[in-house]
């Protein structure tokens, strides 16, 4: 099913864009995150988490335990919790320069790809420009987002490369909100209707 076919919601998708955990977020895990957003559906909702870097394990110790040679590898790529969710299973959230078979094309900049080809292209000094390595997901059920963000969980602004791709994870989430020119000082913890 493609986002046009669902009534309407395809306006109201918030798929390709980020979002921005607000100071009110009271998961541990989501504490000023910022996700990038891979699908949004009447269906759920399905992202990786930006600014939560791995140390452990070291790209090259991953290639060696999944087998994919050349290790040394030619090329690195960063690794990031990605979410809770299957948090054992590798998603590579990269430029839409590159793609392969079974590829998921989020919106014309972002793709998000979950084989081993694309371990084996970086590996061998190819595959996207731009990319990082996600273990795990966080995902929503349907309507779950939605509830989340009228509870004030949550802010979404456009995703900007520098912000998915960039490895100055301390500052992401400032830098995010930023993007919608708001000081994290400012924010209210309690949602507010008028």
């Amino acid at each position: 099913m493609s986002l046009k076919d669902t009534d309407g919601f395809a306006e109201s998708s918030l798929t390709g864009q980020i979002l921005i955990a607000m100071p009110a977020m009271t998961d541990p895990r989501f504490t000023q995150s910022v996700i990038f957003l891979c699908a949004h559906t009447p269906d759920g909702a399905m992202g990786i988490v930006l600014n939560q870097p791995l140390n452990e394990p070291r790209f090259a110790d991953l290639l060696g335990q999944l087998g994919v040679e050349p290790v040394p590898p030619a090329r690195e790529i960063r690794l990031t919790r990605g979410g809770p969710v299957e948090d054992n299973r590798g998603f590579v959230l990269h430029s839409a320069d590159w793609m392969t078979d079974g590829s998921l094309e989020v919106d014309g900049a972002y793709v998000l790809t979950a084989n081993m080809g694309i371990l084996e292209a970086i590996a061998e000094g190819g595959g996207p420009k731009d990319g990082l390595l996600a273990l795990g997901y966080a995902g929503w059920g349907p309507g779950q987002l939605d509830a989340e963000i009228l509870q004030n969980g949550w802010l979404n602004a456009p995703a900007d490369p520098q912000i998915v791709f960039d490895d100055d994870y301390k500052t992401k989430w400032q830098r995010a909100l930023a993007k919608l020119r708001i000081n994290p000082a400012k924010l209210s913890p309690t949602a507010g209707h008028a």
